[in-house]
């Protein structure tokens, strides 16, 4: 397949024109055609996103609604619940919750945001695993809940400490949420579904357009001297320093919430003891690291000097000599930090904060060490 056929090949947004428009250097992107960058660059975007506000499309992602059949949403929260490990009957309407689609094995499938909007659920997956979610809720869901694909909607991220004041101009109810709220509102007289969140460790929202409106929409909030475009590239750097985990790389089917020190989503209603213990694909296994500990664990990574260390380093205990006791999965320069950082995963026993290890790049050993995450304080409005 030629390069051209294979350009061809891949999905637009409905925010594809805009960002031609704007400068955007486009690359495939789970399918997409999706900006890496504009002309500002990753590290301006990115320290703008840190002092302003950035806006992202994140259209690519799936979104999905779960319908009970019966009409209570709490019967779809326990029919979700047979899939996640995470207590979804506890999410109050209006708010919204971070959960993870786990494999008999314990394994994580996706990770995705769920958020109770009274009369169903409205979910949020990762762009590359939106079909094989869909079918995999069709599969397990059907017997009591109308599963409904959200195809002609798109996904507007806008984050950072001026999100709230650019966002208040066109929709009244922004200044009033907290982090993790989630409902449908008007902006700029567009029915839109709203969460305060995002994937930057900033405070923001993320707003649900019909497709007809997104660029009018995204112009709008453009039209804000606060507000600027913000590319794959900076989005992967600003989570990096948040510690928040990029599907495929940092977490997969091969690991479990607690190996990637994901314990926090995990609810003690649905722990060993709990009211709703297990249940889940791969409960057994999560339950029994919930216990008895995992041999290994995610950790953050701080590099002495100012070579950044990649995804897919090998991790050693010494400088020289015995065997990878470990690998890096996500790795870049922090530009928040001026500085490296890197997550990966190392034996439980190397995990404690302050743990000297070396990373092998080009063939040399290059000291880290175990540092906490995340790297940069959120600041999200609780």
């Amino acid at each position: 397949m030629s390069v051209r056929d294979d350009k061809d090949s891949l999905e637009r947004t409905p925010l594809y024109d805009l960002h031609v428009s704007l400068g955007g250097k486009m690359v495939p992107f789970a399918g997409y055609d999706m900006p890496v960058q504009y002309p500002a660059g990753v590290l301006k975007e990115h320290l703008h996103t840190r002092t302003s506000a950035g806006l992202f499309d994140v259209s690519h992602m799936g979104q999905i609604r779960v319908l009970p059949k019966s009409g209570k949403v709490e019967d779809a929260a326990r029919a979700l619940e047979r899939l996640v490990p995470q207590d979804i009957v506890a999410i109050a309407p209006g708010r919204q919750r971070y959960a993870q689609f786990t494999n008999e094995a314990g394994g994580i499938l996706d990770d995705l945001m769920v958020a109770n909007f009274g009369d169903h659920l409205f979910l949020v997956v990762n762009a590359a695993c939106k079909a094989e979610d869909e079918a995999h809720l069709r599969a397990n869901l059907s017997d009591t809940c109308i599963i409904d694909s959200l195809a002609d909607r798109a996904l507007i991220a806008l984050q950072g400490p001026k999100a709230e004041s650019a966002l208040a101009k066109l929709c009244a109810a922004a200044p009033t949420m907290k982090f993790m709220d989630a409902g449908a509102h008007e902006v700029a007289g567009i029915k839109c579904l709203v969460s305060r969140s995002g994937y930057t460790g900033e405070d923001g929202f993320e707003i649900s357009v019909p497709a007809a409106d997104a660029e009018r929409l995204a112009k709008m909030l453009l039209e804000n001297p606060d507000v600027m475009p913000v590319g794959l590239g900076a989005r992967d750097s600003l989570r990096l320093e948040a510690g928040l985990c990029l599907y495929g790389h940092d977490i997969d089917t091969e690991t479990t919430p607690v190996e990637a020190a994901l314990e926090w989503s995990v609810q003690k209603s649905r722990r060993t003891g709990g009211a709703r213990a297990g249940g889940c694909p791969g409960a057994e296994k999560i339950l029994a690291h919930f216990d008895h500990g995992a041999s290994r664990r995610r950790v953050g990574l701080r590099a002495e000097g100012r070579a950044p260390v990649r995804e897919g380093a090998l991790l050693f205990a010494d400088s020289e000599g015995g065997e990878a006791i470990g690998k890096v999965t996500s790795g870049g320069f922090g530009p928040s930090l001026n500085a490296p950082v890197a997550m990966g995963y190392v034996p439980t026993a190397l995990s404690a904060f302050g743990t000297k290890l070396f990373a092998e790049v080009r063939g040399q050993r290059l000291p880290l060490t175990v540092a906490a995450m995340p790297f940069v304080k959120n600041t999200y409005k609780r």
